[in-house]
């Protein structure tokens, strides 16, 4: 009987489990998902995210094996980060942090703290593009003290956290983090950032076009235009595949406010081409709130009479209105940078 027992309940057990080929498919799908995230629009990356988080619940819900259980969370998880990032670039800003609370929640039952601390990254981007600096400072840290982060994961929160003190208008704090940012080179590697990387990873050019909208938060605009270049022509230096269009579009951004603010209304004129060339439905949040701050600087009284003042005013708002978050209605929300 007793060998009996043991045998019905381990087919009993067999029973309780996926497919070890399933669950390497949906960890398969998220690593492509993250990997093709700057190539494809927000609507279709939110479309797919959700499809996925929705099987790996399911599949979730037909094992009882610790392990797959635990694969499927991370799965699950990673889904619904992306779900959060699409959310925001699209500019529902409430909906993207309630599943980014949802991602670190994986995160934690999965005890995956990379997760965890790129979902806290993310509730601290929301919360300073809502009007809540202090609280996103609160976030950077937070997740900073999550175990287990490679260099790429600290290099993303102190870049936040540097934007975070610059919406707060503490530049010695701002530049402190910021530097902190560049000097994170011990080596150091984790599963997320690094291993599936994407729109997880936090490249060099991601991390100069971040630090250099911080530049111009400050007041430095000479900092701010050397910093947006150099962003600008590494994005031009990849191959053609790997050019991130949300990069340049922002770098190009920050860096024709930085050209506004000399008074080189012409320069900026021709860097904002490589803006007006990104498709409608790739124009996401972070974009519209660099040229909102650069529509107001063309307002000053210094410059707002021009002819390239009143033109360039006029295809920032066209460029605005045709957006994908002002056609859904969010792009209101938006915070602007106040050079």
């Amino acid at each position: 009987m007793t060998a009996r027992d043991a045998a019905d309940e381990a087919g009993a057990a067999a029973a309780q489990s996926v497919s070890d080929t399933t669950i390497d498919q949906l960890r398969d799908d998220a690593l492509s998902l993250a990997r093709s995230y700057g190539a494809a629009s927000a609507f279709e990356v939110f479309r797919r995210a959700r499809v996925l988080r929705s099987e790996a619940e399911h599949q979730r819900g037909l094992t009882k094996v610790p392990v797959q259980q635990q694969d499927l969370l991370i799965v699950a998880g990673q889904a619904c980060a992306l779900l959060s990032t699409a959310a925001f670039d699209l500019g529902a800003l409430d909906d993207s942090a309630r599943l980014a609370r949802s991602a670190a929640l994986y995160g934690e039952m999965a005890r995956f703290d990379p997760l965890r601390a790129y979902a806290t990254g993310s509730l601290a981007i929301c919360a300073y593009f809502t009007g809540r600096p202090s609280e996103a400072v609160r976030h950077a840290r937070t997740a900073l003290a999550y175990a287990g982060l490679g260099d790429t994961a600290r290099r993303r929160l102190l870049s936040i956290e540097a934007r975070a003190h610059g919406h707060l208008g503490d530049r010695e704090r701002a530049t402190r983090a910021l530097v902190a940012s560049t000097r994170q080179d011990s080596g150091e590697r984790d599963a997320l950032h690094d291993d599936v990387g994407g729109e997880f990873a936090f490249n060099e050019e991601r991390l100069l076009m971040s630090n250099g909208t911080t530049a111009l938060l400050v007041g430095d605009g000479a900092g701010a235009e050397v910093t947006a270049q150099r962003a600008l022509d590494l994005v031009a230096s990849r191959p053609p595949a790997r050019q991130s269009v949300a990069v340049r579009g922002k770098a190009a951004a920050d860096l024709a406010a930085a050209q506004v603010l000399r008074g080189d209304l012409d320069a900026a004129a021709a860097t904002l081409e490589m803006v007006w060339a990104i498709p409608a439905e790739q124009r996401v949040a972070g974009l519209l709130e660099r040229t909102g701050g650069l529509r107001r600087a063309l307002t000053d009284p210094a410059v707002r009479e021009t002819r390239v003042a009143v033109t360039l005013g006029e295809q920032i708002e066209e460029f605005g209105r045709l957006s994908a978050p002002r056609q859904l209605g969010t792009g209101s929300r938006l915070l602007a940078i106040d050079p």
